[in-house]
């Protein structure tokens, strides 16, 4: 019997240890792989910015036109068929690459190791088509290595203008939060929140809006970032005998704490702001265990000012942001870009433009070709026919 028990016991130690051992070689070879496609990506971004610098020298040197461009990517193309990467858009975009970053070498950070080379060139493309500014650019760049974001990803941020959005929600984390983590908290909220999935009516009630981010919380938990992970909605609470809930209830993995949302579907109330504070300290004693850090507060407005919202937070001793929700992009945008963009009636009168035109050049053609004579078919084409 005793035999019988040691052999178990040895059994499941050798199980843990293998385990253990297991998960250090697929860690290995998760490491390895990434590493590889970051390699990958340096190698061929590597190529594209010395083909794009040769190009951008000779046609300073040379006074090269759009013709010789255009000359290297069809010769380039029968040197190498078949293999994609040297169509006339991308030897322009290669050439546009270098020009672009040519200048962002400094003394401390040299250019090979900037971002934009390890990122896929796809993310590249993106990045020169979507951004004029070097520095949005490189923090996009830097972005999609650190949080892996796919192509559609980047795009996505890019347009709901996530460089200008990151970190800007207003709170009193310097102050009730210890360095780090502080600063960690703050680059986990933004200001506003796009929240354009929804479908609502002008008006609408905090329940409508909160049942309608929780029918898209994959959507919501994609827009809130990476590390929340969605817990509950109306969590209960029971303090002193008497029943609270909470509206939304998070816990962010990489900054190790509970996070509440309260959602208001009005402007910013200085009120709110106890009620939160309020959750906070119950989340704290009934919830939260000895090795999370303190619970975090957001509360999502429909509108703020932000001088009143500073004020409010002042004296508090919780961490908690305050920020805004719009369900549409183009409110929020800023006024070059939201300027840039053509209105509804804009839109309507471009179209009724072009079916005029069209209706205009209907006769046209037919006249075309009636006049027009008939080709000869040669017997070639008449075979094919039949």
């Amino acid at each position: 019997m005793i035999k019988k028990i040691k052999k178990i016991v040895e059994i499941k130690i050798s199980s843990k240890e293998y385990a253990l051992a297991l998960k250090s070689i697929l860690e290995q070879i998760h490491k390895a792989q990434f590493e590889a496609v970051v390699g990958v990506n340096q190698v061929l971004n590597n190529l594209y910015w010395s083909i794009g610098k040769t190009i951008a020298i000779k046609q300073k040197e040379n006074d090269w036109g759009s013709h010789h461009i255009e000359s290297i990517a069809n010769d380039l193309q029968n040197a190498f068929p078949g293999r994609g990467g040297f169509s006339r858009a991308n030897i322009f975009r290669i050439k546009a690459f270098y020009e672009a970053y040519e200048k962002s070498r400094t003394a401390v950070r040299q250019l090979e190791e900037l971002p934009i080379f390890s990122v896929p060139w796809g993310h590249n493309v993106v990045l020169l088509e979507r951004l004029e500014n070097n520095s949005e650019r490189l923090w996009y760049a830097q972005k999609s290595l650190v949080e892996g974001w796919s192509r559609a990803t980047l795009e996505s941020c890019i347009k709901t203008n996530l460089f200008h959005r990151e970190g800007k929600a207003i709170t009193n984390f310097t102050k009730t939060l210890l360095v780090p983590h502080s600063e960690k908290a703050q680059q986990s909220f933004k200001d506003p929140y796009f929240v354009d999935f929804l479908s609502l009516p002008d008006e609408y009630t905090e329940q409508e809006l909160e049942k309608g981010l929780i029918d898209n919380i994959q959507k919501l938990l994609l827009e809130m970032g990476k590390g929340f992970a969605f817990v509950g909605r109306q969590h209960h609470l029971e303090v002193s005998g008497k029943d609270f809930y909470l509206d939304l209830l998070f816990y962010h993995f990489k900054l190790r704490c509970f996070v509440i949302v309260e959602l208001k579907a009005k402007e910013f109330d200085p009120r709110d702001i106890g009620q939160l504070n309020f959750y906070l300290s119950a989340v704290d004693d009934l919830i939260k265990s000895p090795e999370d850090k303190p619970t975090i507060g957001l509360l999502l407005c429909k509108t703020k000012d932000n001088v009143i919202v500073e004020y409010a937070l002042r004296s508090i001793n919780k961490p908690i942001g305050v920020a805004e929700y719009t369900t549409e992009i183009t409110k929020k945008l800023p006024k070059e870009l939201k300027s840039s963009l053509p209105t509804i009636a804009e839109i309507e009168t471009e179209l009724e433009k072009q079916e005029m035109l069209a209706e205009a050049i209907k006769p046209r053609k037919k006249a075309i070709a009636k006049a027009k004579p008939k080709r000869r078919q040669s017997k070639k084409a008449k075979i094919i026919k039949k």
